[in-house]
């Protein structure tokens, strides 16, 4: 899901890449062709718009007879809109599709077959092999990898300071979560120790993270004797919920505002008076060129009493209507703004110049390969903040296992929002019932799914 998904591919953070590959060939000379492509920032994010708009410049200078139109929904990936724009036909040309979608947007023919165009990502060879084989489907390649990430604790340093904590120490289990919880919302009026997120997928989404972080599971495994079945009305599943409960209505540490898609938190994280919620590294980022957070102020560390951690991301696919001068076109477009050295999203010396936060540790799909040691050296040349204030998140994220997002994610997710709804809005919730019912809507899905 986005962060980020935001999501998180309209970020002017910057990574840097050099490339093995295949030199994409001059478009001098090409047939004139117009491409769309999503994810431009918002006009309320002047400047990282107007870095999307230079390289959309700067790209179409470099290659002649190419015309981009960009659309700028916020985040990308909208669940709202994306599967009815996606059956009506009304996709860009170039489009993000979050990993729990790769498989339902490849099997009904919606993205295309981008096998004979992966040698215009120069440094194609250099992502992540598993992060290629989720766009892979018998062979054939449905999708370029833009982002892979786990999840950690974002926290406000500064709040933590001003409540009596060491911000060095952050939480690493859920009891500290709830101590320090409780010293920041006693700072005063609007001030929330935890924020977390009720509706829009993203409780469900949210639910998912706590839930794998103890050790828990939404489905069962592939393979189980009655087939695949919800797996949360657990143990672990109650205590994520009794959490919640005690935080929003015995400490009274979660403030009585409900938190509904994921622009809430991330505006309520950006005021300065929230001091924790889970996510990924590109929180800081989107909370700061978004939401005018100070880039100063926070840290992340990682998730607390962590058994596993939520592993997600997305991907760029080109519309099946592409003509091949479209899809040649759509393919260099990505790779110069989200796949080149110095350029797009990976100019982390505009970035620094623009006054974005440069340094936090995106989990970037290149790994430890040339194109990922460049990444990580870039990104400390043109550090704006500290990078020992993620070394907690770092350190946790290297030894904490992966675990992918569930399939049907987003429509999983829509039932889970009730659970977590429930939990913050009613302090009488049973949460029995409230699993219980989910249990029962996921199943139904899940048999009408086969």
């Amino acid at each position: 899901m986005k962060r980020s998904a935001g999501l998180l591919v309209a970020s002017a953070l910057g990574l840097a890449a050099c490339g093995s590959g295949q030199q994409a060939p001059s478009a001098g000379g090409a047939e004139e062709v117009t491409i769309t492509v999503a994810c431009q920032p918002a006009k309320s994010a002047p400047k990282e718009r107007q870095a999307w708009d230079d390289d959309v410049a700067a790209f179409m200078k470099a290659n002649p007879g190419v015309t981009v139109k960009s659309t700028d929904q916020q985040p990308c990936f909208d669940p709202k809109t994306f599967g009815p724009k996606l059956a009506g036909g009304q996709m860009e040309t170039v489009f993000v599709v979050p990993v729990t979608n790769y498989d339902d947007v490849i099997r009904q023919g919606q993205a295309l077959d981008i096998t004979p165009y992966t040698g215009e990502i120069k440094n194609w060879n250099d992502l992540r092999t598993d992060v290629r084989e989720l766009v892979t489907h018998d062979g054939k390649v449905y999708g370029v990898p833009n982002v892979n990430y786990s999840v950690g604790l974002v926290y406000n340093r500064k709040l933590f300071t001003e409540a009596g904590l060491d911000p060095d120490a952050p939480p690493a289990t859920w009891a500290e979560v709830r101590e320090a919880a409780k010293k920041i919302a006693a700072l005063g009026p609007g001030h929330v120790g935890y924020g977390e997120y009720s509706g829009g997928n993203t409780g469900g989404w949210h639910f998912t993270q706590a839930i794998y972080g103890r050790g828990g599971s939404i489905l069962t495994p592939d393979g189980t004797p009655d087939g695949k079945r919800a797996a949360f009305n657990s143990p672990e599943g109650k205590a994520v919920l009794q959490t919640l409960h005690d935080m929003r209505w015995v400490d009274d540490s979660m403030g009585s505002k409900l938190l509904v898609g994921w622009e809430s938190l991330m505006m309520a994280m950006g005021s300065g008076k929230v001091g924790m919620m889970l996510g990924a590294p590109d929180v800081v980022t989107d909370v700061v060129n978004k939401f005018r957070g100070s880039a100063t102020d926070y840290g992340i560390t990682g998730f607390p009493e962590a058994k596993a951690s939520l592993s997600g991301g997305e991907a760029f696919m080109i519309n099946p209507k592409a003509t091949p001068a479209e899809a040649e076109a759509g393919m260099r477009w990505i790779d110069f703004r989200f796949n080149t050295v110095g350029k797009g999203r990976f100019d982390f010396a505009r970035g620094k110049a623009n006054g974005n936060p440069v340094g936090v540790p995106d989990n970037d799909v290149y790994g430890d390969s040339p194109t990922g040691q460049a990444i990580q050296a870039e990104r400390e040349k043109h550090a704006t903040l500290p990078v020992g204030n993620y070394a907690g998140y770092v350190r946790a994220a290297a030894g904490t296992p992966p675990k992918a997002e569930p399939p049907h994610a987003q429509e999983l997710y829509a039932i889970l929002d009730v659970v977590m709804s429930g939990v913050l809005s009613r302090e009488d919730a049973d949460l029995d019932k409230l699993l219980a019912d989910a249990e029962t809507k996921v199943n139904a899905l899940l048999a009408a799914k086969g």
